[in-house]
């Protein structure tokens, strides 16, 4: 999906029927929205019958509009004693509403009101792009994708079950129902799809034929005399629904990578076994006292932005499922100041929040004289504020991550892994003696740099870089109330401590350095020029951490090449794989927001679940994308 400046929708009613001044039209029947949305959109499905029983169900709509279809569909399912054990809904919007319009809306239909307040309350900012919202306790799974759907529907990958084609009238909308966008319907359908309409015109109903959809003309709702309705019977053979018996896994590795897969697959019902070289979790890298929680900003909205902001979005939704941060881990949520270096790099920042029109609650410009109230520094030409930042101590969010696994995690703490095996569709993950430590059908490493202890994964370009973080006493310095970052950063005081940092070295020294240190002092001075404490004589304080990286700087996430057989296509889908082998590495410098989005994605692929983001970005997170430019390269 290119970058797009989304044009939110705007609060207006028309004889008290909600109104879009973007197509002219209101968003439902003057015989009643809530009506309309049982009539057509559920029954027309065959709901709830048709998700009784099922383990999980989804739903694709093309137009969330108010977001009365979910509300309706959600408290349908939650009323039915048969339903799915978990209910998946995507749906695109290019005109989104704000949280505060969607609650004032929602005031009309008094019956939805608990279930807007928990919608309302888990709303997204309004950035373009997927946004996945995990609700009811995690048995509703909302991915909303904001944008136009020309560019939204290609992204999307999904086996939806039922479509609600809601859009406005073809005639208002006509994009919404073109015949190239309803033709990529049959891509998405799962086996035995069915799907709804208001809209009856000829153009839609031979456009889904062709498509691969049976079509029916029942009686409409209200005033509409018909409406359309449509099964999936192509002439062509459908692949098999996923069928998955076994749900089971190891994970290796208890840092924050692991922890976040341990949390998502629990959350699931797998059964997980984590184990871990170490005797608590969070001694490598994942063990610094406080780890930065920011997004990554770009003025074209490239691959890597895109990526590092639907990840960091996704981290801070789901932290807050889990306590909130401060709360069930420890850190504070105070913001996140990014200071523009000069007057140049401050133009382009404020540039970018312009043309990518994005909110205040993601990201906003903090003028000079802001900044330098909260730096010090009179000179300091402003920055980026991301109020949702703010600091994790990793190891504490590692433990809540792991206990919300309850009795669907066992902990194997002290145990070194040094071969995995499969025989017979199951690993065998062993011990430097070759004793079995655990089995599972799937294995997920997540040990970072520690990767390379195992053959199957010795030939991914992961190295090492190292990172020395200063400790400074709180006391002894004016410590920031919000996080400062330039080049580098410092964070408020945690447990009496600022920490500063972090280095980049190539080196692979495990002692604190003096020259590390001194280059940590520098960037504070840039940072916070009125902070500077005195450090003549000061003792050297800190840690030493390894970032496992990759050459691009991007993680690895999904299913590991088998370096063993030869790579015989240039498309990344045909390069072979360990089957049943996953990884999540590589997560550089922002390991608290890459973990939960990277384990909730893996979580999705192993589960054939609606994936919550771009089919475009999946290739920049493939572990095989470094063998598969060797093999083009000849």
């Amino acid at each position: 999906m290119p970058a797009q400046r989304l044009i939110p929708a705007t609060l207006k009613l028309q004889d008290g029927i909600p109104y879009a001044d973007a197509y002219g039209d209101v968003y439902h029947s003057a015989d009643g929205g809530l009506e309309q949305a049982r009539h057509v959109f559920l029954a027309g499905n065959g709901l709830p019958e048709r998700w009784r029983h099922r383990r999980s169900f989804t739903i694709l709509e093309t137009g969330f509009g108010l977001g009365l279809n979910f509300l309706a569909t959600w408290q349908a399912w939650r009323d039915d004693s048969r339903r799915s054990a978990q209910l998946h809904y995507v749906a695109v919007e290019k005109h989104p509403f704000a949280a505060p319009d969607l609650q004032t809306l929602h005031a009309l239909w008094p019956q939805l009101q608990p279930l807007s307040a928990q919608l309302c309350d888990a709303w997204p900012p309004l950035v373009a792009g997927f946004h996945r919202l995990t609700l009811d306790e995690g048995r509703v799974v909302l991915t909303l994708v904001f944008g136009d759907i020309a560019d939204c529907l290609p992204e999307i990958q999904a086996a939806a079950d039922a479509f609600y084609l809601d859009g406005f009238a073809p005639s208002r909308n006509p994009e919404m129902w073109s015949v190239q966008l309803l033709a990529r319907l049959n891509r998405l359908a799962a086996p035995e799809a069915k799907l709804a309409t208001y809209t009856v015109t000829g153009t839609v109903r031979r456009a889904l034929i062709q498509a691969g959809f049976v079509c029916d003309r029942p009686p409409g709702f209200g005033r509409k005399r018909q409406m359309l309705v449509g099964r999936f019977a192509p002439r062509w053979q459908q692949p098999p629904r996923m069928s998955l018996k076994d749900r089971r896994a190891v994970v290796i590795g208890a840092g924050i990578a692991g922890s976040a897969a341990c949390e998502r697959l629990a959350a699931r019902g797998w059964q997980v076994t984590l184990i871990e070289r170490h005797a608590r979790p969070a001694q490598e890298a994942s063990g610094n006292i406080a780890g930065i929680v920011m997004p990554m900003m770009s003025r074209d909205g490239n691959q890597a932005s895109r990526l590092a902001r639907a990840a960091y979005l996704y981290a801070v939704a789901q932290w807050r499922q889990l306590g909130g941060i401060g709360k069930a881990f420890a850190g504070s949520q105070c913001g996140v100041l990014q200071l523009a270096g000069d007057a140049q790099q401050a133009d382009m920042q404020r540039a970018t929040l312009h043309d990518l029109g994005l909110p205040q609650d993601f990201a906003r410009w903090a003028a000079p004289g802001e900044a330098a109230a909260l730096t010090g520094n009179a000179a300091s030409h402003g920055g980026w504020f991301f109020p949702r930042g703010g600091w994790v101590t990793p190891a504490s969010l590692c433990e809540a991550m792991l206990d919300a696994c309850g009795t669907k995690l066992v902990r194997l703490f002290g145990r070194p892994v040094a071969g995995l095996e499969r025989d017979g569709g199951i690993w065998m993950v062993r011990d430097e003696a070759g004793a079995e430590i655990a089995s599972a059908p799937v294995v997920i490493v997540a040990g970072g740099i520690d990767a390379h202890r195992l053959p199957q994964t010795q030939g991914l370009p992961l190295d090492a870089v190292r990172g020395q973080v200063t400790h400074l006493a709180a006391d002894a310095m004016t410590a920031p109330p919000v996080v400062i970052c330039g080049d580098g950063y410092v964070t408020p005081e945690v447990r009496g401590i600022c920490t500063v940092g972090a280095t980049y070295d190539a080196d692979h020294e495990t002692a604190l350095r003096g020259d590390s240190q001194h280059e940590n002092l520098q960037r504070l001075a840039q940072l916070l020029p009125a902070a500077q404490p005195a450090v003549s004589d000061m003792a050297l304080r800190g840690r030493v951490g390894f970032r496992c990286v990759t050459p691009d700087r991007m993680p690895l996430v999904g299913a590991l090449p088998d370096a063993d057989r030869a790579i015989t296509s240039s498309r990344l889908r045909d390069v072979p794989r360990h089957p049943g082998l996953y990884g999540l590495m590589g997560y550089g410098s922002r390991g608290l927001i890459w973990a939960p989005f990277a384990a909730e994605l893996l979580a999705s692929m192993l589960e054939g679940e609606p994936l919550p983001i771009e089919r475009s970005l999946l290739d920049v997170l493939d572990p095989a994308r470094f063998a598969l430019k060797v093999y083009r390269r000849g």
